[in-house]
């Protein structure tokens, strides 16, 4: 389809000729984009023609806009924004400066000047100010929070089987998922290594998934590792390699991270912190000290054994080749910085065990559900010092998640999740690691970092209520396209639009909202507020679903958000809208 745009409003000639002609045309003309009439094209043959009205500022804005300019005024100055974003904003480090770039973006985006040729903002400005949410959005986009603690200190953006394009089944194995992991902000990459011959190829065993040479994946990752954070990188390596294969990885790694990659001269107490590893890439998985061991046995039995000459010609062959490969195996274990495993006995032994060396441990969800309901506290002891990972179960064969709360709410710093799983389990944990600039690294609260004996207990329901978010729906913003450039006709009307809100977090806060559904030419307002007691702010998940609904057929889907609680910014802000797979609208967007 394409769209073609008649404004509703000339401008007279006798305009033109006045000073100050050539500014008002310009805000005639920006401010009828906000409505018109839309001729759209069907089949190459005919047109078909589709109008909206004019969005007008909802009434506490024009509230707002009054409060901060003197009485009567009609433009604001950069001091009124000023105090207008350090009071009702409440962002008190606002400086002149800032306002004045405010205003300088707006008049220049909304009146096409080149030269900063007007110094304030009139109603319309403002309005579009707050609607911008890359000026006014929901969350702060710098990394904020304390990156000197331990790396056990942090949930950790996490993904599951990194290669997979699709399915755990059948679908192609690649390096492209692993590059858009990364440069999504993805600090976690998981690599499941098989033998082939002479070659490390990475794939999901057993299956029917086409496999990718290990040193693509390596070369792609060094590559995109930090295009997104700077904060380390994360390999987890699933091994199924011989030792003469592991001596080759191990060669591998280091030819191609060469200065990049982070290990030890011992075994870590304590992890270091993200800060510290700024640019750096490590390797996690289980060392091969158990085929070491056992080849180390049985050399010294046959020590004892006696030999002719010939016997110990071969023998002597047979030490040199083992201790050939032992030096590999060796290098490929120094490599190691995060030493994972499973525990000798049985789980809960492992979680209350006390060691001096720091430790990954992996569970299934299924594992985690279960070991929850009676070992909560073990495991948020456990992750205080230690990495505990959480992966989907077997079943998932279509690449689908879990919901990740339970392994947050315990402490868990890699909840690994299938990134190409689209759906709300995913959406909960682009949520989460939008916070803190998305840097991939988000601080756990003090909850789950405190002393022993005020411990959280995550199975505890009769909690005070800590804080109480209100969250007010004003307006929303759609660009007619966004919605519907999937099918093959214009925009009907009337729109029958309606958000609801949800909180996702401790079972105790969890709460679903819904506004009253409404009909508008696609510029929906609502004007309702909705509060939310919340007794573990710090864990809250702020999710927002817009459909619109059909009587007849099945609702359509508008868009989607979900925000981390604890970054929400008060005041005005214009909270932008994402499609299924995460990726944002570029015109849709709410005003909260």
């Amino acid at each position: 389809m394409k769209k073609s745009k008649k404004s509703q409003k000339g401008v007279t000639s006798n305009d033109k000729n006045k000073g100050m002609g050539k500014e008002k045309e310009r805000e005639k003309k920006s401010s009828s984009l906000e409505s018109g009439s839309y001729n759209y094209k069907m089949f190459s043959f005919f047109n078909r023609k589709f109008k909206i009205n004019e969005v007008e500022p909802p009434s506490d804005v024009n509230k707002a806009f009054s409060l901060f300019t003197d009485d009567g005024s009609t433009h604001m100055t950069a001091e009124q924004l000023r105090r207008f974003m350090s009071v009702h904003q409440s962002e008190v480090s606002t400086r002149l400066e800032d306002a004045q770039n405010i205003i300088e973006q707006v008049v220049n985006r909304r009146h096409h000047i080149t030269k900063f040729a007007r110094h304030t903002l009139n109603i319309e400005d403002f309005f579009y100010f707050l609607l911008s949410d890359d000026l006014n959005g929901p969350i702060r986009t710098q990394v904020h929070h304390d990156m000197s603690a331990p790396l056990s200190h942090y949930f950790i953006y996490t993904g599951h089987n990194s290669y997979l394009t699709g399915n755990q089944l059948s679908s192609d194995c690649s390096e492209v998922p692993i590059i858009k992991a990364l440069q999504n902000g993805v600090r976690v990459i998981e690599l499941d290594l098989w033998p082939s011959k002479d070659e490390i190829l990475v794939l999901h065993g057993r299956t029917l998934t086409t496999p990718v040479s290990f040193i693509q994946c390596l070369t792609s990752i060094k590559e995109y590792a930090f295009v997104s954070s700077p904060y380390p990188v994360i390999i987890t390596l699933e091994d199924h390699l011989t030792p003469e294969l592991q001596a080759k990885a191990a060669d591998m790694i280091t030819i191609t991270f060469e200065t990049m990659l982070y290990y030890p001269e011992s075994d870590l107490t304590e992890f270091p912190s993200p800060e510290s590893l700024k640019y750096r890439i490590m390797i996690s998985t289980k060392p091969p000290k158990e085929y070491l061991e056992v080849r180390s046995k049985d050399a010294s039995e046959d020590e004892s054994s006696p030999k002719d000459d010939s016997d110990a010609s071969e023998s002597d062959q047979e030490d040199e080749d083992f201790k050939s490969l032992q030096a590999g195996v060796s290098g490929y274990k120094r490599l190691i910085t995060i030493h994972a495993g499973k525990p000798k006995g049985s789980l809960k032994t492992a979680l209350k065990e006390v060691t001096d060396q720091v430790r990954r441990l992996s569970l299934s969800e299924h594992q985690l559900e279960k070991l929850a309901g009676s070992h909560g506290l073990d495991i948020v002891r456990f992750t205080q010092r230690n990495i505990l990972r959480v992966y989907p179960k077997g079943t998932r064969f279509t690449s689908s998640n879990y919901k990740p709360t339970i392994g947050w709410m315990h402490g868990a710093q890699m909840v690994a999740f299938n990134m190409q799983g689209y759906g709300k389990s995913l959406w909960l944990m682009h949520g989460m690691f939008r916070a803190n600039g998305g840097c991939g690294y988000v601080i756990k609260p003090d909850i789950l970092t405190r002393s022993a004996d005020e411990l959280f207990d995550p199975k505890a329901t009769l909690l005070p209520v800590q804080k109480t978010l209100k969250v007010k729906y004003s307006i929303t913003r759609i660009q007619i396209l966004d919605m519907r450039t999937r099918v093959a006709s214009p925009p009907r009307k009337p729109l029958m639009c309606g958000p609801q809100i949800f909180i996702v977090g401790v079972p105790a806060d969890e709460a679903k909202k819904k506004t009253k559904i409404i009909e508008d030419d696609w510029c929906p307002v609502w004007d309702e507020e909705f509060s939310f007691p919340l007794t573990v702010p710090e864990l809250a998940l702020l999710r927002i679903e817009v459909r619109e609904y059909d009587i007849s057929e099945k609702d359509d889907f508008g868009g989607q958000t979900c925000l981390p609680v604890p970054e929400l910014r008060t005041g005005f802000r214009s909270v932008p809208l994402h499609d299924k797979k995460g990726v944002k609208h570029k015109n849709v967007r709410l005003l909260m």
